[in-house]
């Protein structure tokens, strides 16, 4: 029965991926739905998995193209787009699986709260290793986007953005933990040329400190990330994070840009769309909007109707 239900839903997941092209936004929806609510539904019907697994990969992104450009071909391709330009030029590259494979397999992340009534509430996320990049493992760009394009990647691949307590915790687990690398500020600081300029001061660090492909790697980027601000603050984006080798995070919490914006400090990190709750799989958008069980995944209490702050709903 576990193998069956396993199947079914790598089978939806593929159905999300050849949605992209054929189906209607409704279906693409639907399933999107679907994906995130199966384990719970699972879950509330018993006999459920009731272990956390040893591996999680990401099924939604297709298969690189032999063909595919490299990370360095991308930034010079778009060097001196718009900003509009260069992001539909990236969902381009992203969704049609221009992917390196190292991204494509998560990473477990724990974070734990201690209930009102004494009891302890573990959860693990899977999360991608690092940020989401175009090209191959051995030319890549880590691509900073905006946050309607961070949202359609995430969701065309079964994922969420994380919030804040998932990105502290990412800090605190990192196997590869970088000191950050500011360049000065301007208007190229959202050009091609800042962010590959960017990405060999990282990649400088990464030998540095001796860290290989694979690696949880943080302190590199800030994160867009999840946040009841959004609502507040409509057509905004919300960034955080970019910890120094202390923990301290440089940037606090930001909405202050438009939903637009994207500069080479910005990295998505990617959150699998299930997390396991005391060895349970549930829904993280459940989890969210659950007053009880969201404080072991954000600081903010619950999340109301996520699937808005998504924009699918």
């Amino acid at each position: 029965m576990e193998h069956k239900r396993s199947s079914l839903l790598y089978k939806l997941i593929q159905m999300g991926k050849v949605g992209r092209y054929f189906f209607t936004r409704l279906q693409r929806l639907f399933i999107f739905l679907i994906l995130s609510g199966l384990w719970s539904s699972l879950a509330a019907a018993g006999n459920t998995v009731s272990t956390i697994p040893h591996s999680v990969s990401l099924q939604g992104i297709p298969n690189r193209l032999p063909t595919a450009i490299t990370g360095s071909q991308f930034a010079i391709q778009t060097s001196g787009m718009t900003g509009r330009e260069r992001q539909k030029a990236a969902l381009e590259e992203l969704l049609g699986g221009n992917v390196p494979s190292f991204l494509r397999h998560l990473k477990p992340v724990h974070l734990s709260q201690q209930m009102p009534d004494g009891q302890r509430i573990d959860a693990v996320i899977w999360v991608t290793p690092d940020y989401l990049a175009i090209g191959s493992d051995e030319d890549f760009l880590r691509i900073p986007l905006s946050y309607p394009s961070a949202v359609q990647a995430a969701r065309a691949f079964g994922c969420l953005l994380p919030t804040r307590k998932m990105v502290d915790a990412i800090c605190e687990q990192s196997t590869c933990r970088l000191k950050p690398d500011p360049m000065p500020p301007g208007p190229m600081m959202r050009s091609s040329e800042y962010y590959w300029k960017h990405q060999q001061k990282i990649l400088t660090r990464r030998e540095e400190a001796g860290c290989v492909l694979g690696d949880l790697v943080s302190g590199h980027k800030k994160d867009v990330v999840l946040t009841n601000r959004l609502r507040q603050k409509p057509g905004r984006i919300a960034i955080y994070g970019w910890h120094r080798l202390n923990g301290e995070p440089i940037q606090p919490l930001s909405t202050v840009h438009g939903e637009r914006y994207a500069d080479y400090s910005h990295g998505i990190r990617l959150i699998h769309g299930v997390v396991w709750i005391n060895g349970k799989p549930r829904s993280v958008l459940d989890v969210l909007q659950d007053s009880r069980l969201a404080p072991v995944l954000t600081y903010e209490g619950m999340i109301k109707r996520p699937l808005r702050l998504l924009k699918l709903k």
